[in-house]
């Protein structure tokens, strides 16, 4: 029974929730059913099964729900793992569950014993009935991932998959299919900036939209209506006006459009409209080619690690918010890995303004958030000197 992309709720987390997080969990508890919910927790990915399990347990209690925790993981010592995914009574107790949730941890561990070879299990099947009866499936990092229908499975590497290290089974894998067709997950994308493997793996993919979740944030995925809730945000890419140039001997990437969603804010897949937190729609709208622009940030940027931690955020802030109509990067590793097949080979990020740029912007403390709509993205390979600069040495003087 493949799942129903209309019938129940998707949240994916990003992953390292913080302590004040409790609205998160509230939703998904929310999403289940409210107060004495019964939700199925899967620590199948983790490392350490049974404590991720007790912390999540711990969690959606705090919130109201029964948390049921199901003994399947491939690191829980002393349990038969066959047994338990073939247990009728441990089947039945998931099925009659209103949510299911996913830890973290390798998401090769949820698709390898849920779905061995593609093929689902009959436990696969019994979270699916969860689903498909209006339930909520909700994952935080490796149990965000597997919600496309393609995911990455060990891509840990951006530079390397920009590069085109791309192996079915390797970097990437077939996931559990809860989400759109067409749609691909990440988790901690800003954090570790993987917007370095999410525009290769869409191309590669034959996806369309991608969506990277950044830490402390979560996003709920109704149908085709997204809604980001927590701390921070997500990542928007689309691809539907990318190219690309079959000649050139590297990935490259022209027409991208990246749109940054931050919490509350709402988006229709379908139509393509964003409605911003009732908070920003408070605020003056930011639009660039608007008569008697003032841009709110002064200062030039030139990103040199635009893959760097928040990165591709604040390149994108800068062109919504700053001077220039263009904003660029570099994507390079300064000491090549040995056997890398293009050491030399870098790539430029350009984002540049473009039909429909706009945003908001609400002040917080600490800092400001904000709202990008559809900057537009080339990535271009380029050659990098190696090494990359060399120390200024004293001039010689001649005596006469």
């Amino acid at each position: 029974m493949a799942p129903s992309v209309h019938a129940g709720t998707v949240i994916v987390l990003g992953g390292a929730l913080k302590a004040d997080s409790d609205a998160v969990w509230q939703r998904i508890v929310d999403e289940a059913g409210g107060a004495g919910a019964a939700i199925a927790v899967f620590a199948t990915a983790a490392y350490e099964p049974e404590r991720i399990a007790v912390q999540i347990v711990s969690s959606l209690e705090r919130c109201g729900a029964r948390a049921v925790v199901i003994p399947v993981a491939p690191n829980l010592e002393g349990v038969d793992l066959q047994a338990m995914l073939n247990d009728p009574a441990l089947i039945a107790r998931v099925a009659a569950c209103r949510g299911v949730f996913f830890s973290g941890g390798a998401q090769e561990y949820i698709v390898d014993t849920l779905q061995p070879g593609g093929q689902p299990t009959a436990m696969l099947e019994a979270i699916r009935a969860v689903f498909a009866a209006g339930g909520v499936i909700a994952g935080t990092s490796a149990g965000a991932a597997v919600m496309s229908h393609m995911m990455f499975r060990d891509a840990m590497d951006n530079l390397a998959i920009l590069k085109g290290q791309w192996r079915a089974g390797l970097e990437y894998d077939r996931g559990l299919g809860f989400v759109a067709p067409g749609l691909l997950i990440d988790q901690h994308f800003l954090k570790r900036g993987r917007i370095g493997r999410m525009l290769p793996a869409l191309q590669a993919l034959d996806c369309r939209l991608g969506l990277g979740v950044d830490e402390n944030a979560a996003v709920v995925i109704k149908g085709l209506q997204l809604e980001v809730i927590g701390g921070s945000g997500a990542v928007l890419v689309d691809l539907g006006e990318a190219s690309r140039d079959a000649a050139l001997p590297a990935f490259n990437l022209r027409g991208a459009q990246l749109s940054y969603l931050d919490h509350g804010d709402r988006h229709d897949l379908a139509s393509g409209v964003t409605t911003p937190a009732a908070h920003k729609r408070a605020e003056p709208r930011i639009d660039p080619a608007a008569a008697g622009f003032e841009p709110g940030l002064q200062s030039e940027r030139y990103f040199l690690d635009v893959l760097g931690e928040g990165g591709i955020l604040g390149a994108m802030t800068q062109l919504l918010d700053g001077p220039a109509a263009e904003v660029r990067g570099l994507a390079y590793r300064a000491d090549p890995r040995p056997g890398d097949p293009m050491p030399d080979v870098g790539f430029e990020f350009r984002l540049y303004r473009g039909p429909g740029l706009c945003g908001w912007c609400s002040a917080t403390p600490g800092g400001e958030d904000y709202t990008v709509l559809k900057a537009r993205l080339d990535v271009i390979p380029v050659r990098v000197a190696n090494p990359l600069y060399t120390p200024l040495t004293a001039a010689v003087v001649e005596s006469s």
